[in-house]
């Protein structure tokens, strides 16, 4: 019997999914940490990327990024105005995505099935493009986005209050940091 992490392990198909699976996290994570440390490494360029990314169908987290970019002593306005449009700019793309209506994109590069989509289609016809200052939420927000874009919410009205979530959102990270 072999001991992974754990894990006994039996059966050998079983034991080779199982440490594949454990290999697949391990590397994931390696990876993850990797990237991370290069975007704090490349400053404000950075930023961009990271800011776009998490607005997008990357699971980042722009705020650890901005957080480590100011601790390094970077311009705090000019890593405002970075983080708030770049990611502005991903939270459209995903909005965009979303007003294709490509379900087969939305399920493979978001994971969002179509029905927690319907299940978003109320909140969207209630509350309309106020609903995108939510947008600034982690995970959750994306979704909204593209519930936002899927439904055919009004673009600008939804563009504007996007910028207004994400905007109060890094202010206030900025403002606690300093």
């Amino acid at each position: 019997m072999a001991i992974l992490n754990g894990w006994f392990c039996e059966s050998t198909s079983t034991n080779w999914s199982r440490i594949t699976l454990y290999l697949a996290r391990m590397e994931w994570q390696v990876w993850f940490e990797a990237f991370l440390q290069l975007l704090q490494d490349w400053g404000y360029l950075g930023m961009l990327l990271a800011g776009f990314l998490s607005g997008t169908i990357m699971p980042l987290s722009s705020e650890a990024v901005l957080v480590v970019l100011l601790a390094q002593g970077l311009d705090p306005m000019k890593l405002f105005l970075i983080a708030t449009f770049s990611n502005w700019f991903g939270g459209m793309t995903t909005f965009w995505i979303g007003k294709q209506g490509n379900l087969e994109w939305i399920e493979k590069y978001f994971r969002v099935k179509h029905e927690q989509l319907l299940r978003w289609e109320q909140k969207v016809e209630k509350y309309g493009a106020y609903f995108a200052i939510l947008g600034w939420l982690p995970i959750l927000g994306n979704v909204i986005v593209l519930a936002l874009g899927f439904f055919h919410a009004r673009h600008v009205p939804s563009a504007w209050w996007l910028l207004v979530g994400k905007t109060l959102r890094y202010a206030f990270i900025i403002w606690v940091m300093n």
